[in-house]
């Protein structure tokens, strides 16, 4: 248990909408349909885009990083994703696609001193995040810094959001949780619909599957909601979570934590405007929130 654990678990929920805002942009369609990707659903670029800093990766290895997704559903796009376009160029349309995404929403406002600072203390962050055993966010720590800070913004909030995604997956794991039950679990405490997570690929035979096994420990009833013992599960897994995002952000200190969250709170307030999140979705995201309170 960390010394304040609700420390990465705010920070967490004031970066994501900022970041996530990228997989629903028009600018990003328009720069995946222009490198040759198919735009009628946001997958093909998806695995592009967040699959590149991998290198040329295979399913097998898409499909472990990205845990929650069906192999199935990795290979329908991965291999294919480096025909169309190799992950040197997909990096490169991927920050031209960011810049246009933020400059479509923040307009004048993509240069002042309220982005520098906040790109100076996301990056601090994000520097200080260790990244061993953490693939994704190694691989995105890995790559060159952009220069402006909008960019550099981005590029942070990346690296802490993909650090805290490895960290869950390890949750997962010491949980006992495979990639479907992961799933199940989480909808079991009504996270979001059950439909929602249909966009990870796993079929209904699938899906009932990973229901029977869970119910078989004890963690659902037979109508698919959770037990008290799957709560109580869900919840672990939640703060190890939550303890394995922990470091970067210790670093930083509470101050500057919050503080970064005052900087991108007019960002956050227009992403979750621009109404392009989705009101449903597997993160729990999308409500327009409180201010952090003054220090």
């Amino acid at each position: 248990m960390t010394e304040d654990p609700g420390l990465a678990r705010r920070a967490w929920h004031q970066i994501e909408p900022v970041h996530a805002l990228f997989w629903y942009s028009p600018e990003v369609f328009a720069e995946a349909e222009a490198l040759g990707y198919k735009v009628e659903t946001r997958w093909p670029s998806y695995f592009a885009w967040r699959a590149a800093p991998l290198g040329a990766a295979g399913p097998v290895a898409v499909s472990s990083a990205f845990y929650s997704f069906s192999p199935r559903m990795v290979a329908e796009h991965v291999p294919a994703a480096w025909t169309v376009a190799p992950p040197g160029r997909v990096l490169e349309a991927r920050t031209r696609a960011v810049d246009r995404m933020y400059r479509a929403l923040l307009g004048d406002d993509v240069h002042t001193p309220e982005v520098v600072e906040a790109a100076a203390l996301a990056r601090a962050a994000a520097e200080a995040a260790c990244t061993a055993g953490r693939p994704i966010a190694a691989a995105n720590a890995g790559l060159p810094w952009p220069d402006e800070p909008h960019l550099v913004l981005w590029h942070a909030f990346g690296i802490l959001r993909e650090h805290r995604g490895d960290g869950h997956v390890a949750a997962l794991l010491t949980a006992g949780l495979d990639p479907a039950e992961a799933l199940v679990s989480f909808a079991a405490i009504g996270a979001a619909p059950v439909e929602t997570f249909a966009s990870r690929g796993w079929t209904d035979e699938e899906w009932a599957a990973a229901r029977d096994r869970l119910r078989s420990r004890g963690l659902v009833d037979a109508a698919g909601a959770a037990t008290d013992r799957g709560r109580e599960l869900r919840e672990a897994v939640e703060r190890m979570t939550d303890d394995l995002a922990y470091g970067p952000w210790r670093t930083l200190g509470a101050e500057k934590v919050d503080r970064l969250g005052r900087l991108t709170m007019p960002i956050l307030v227009k992403v979750l405007e621009s109404g392009l999140l989705p009101a449903q979705n597997t993160l729990g995201i999308g409500k327009v929130p409180a201010p952090p309170a003054a220090s």
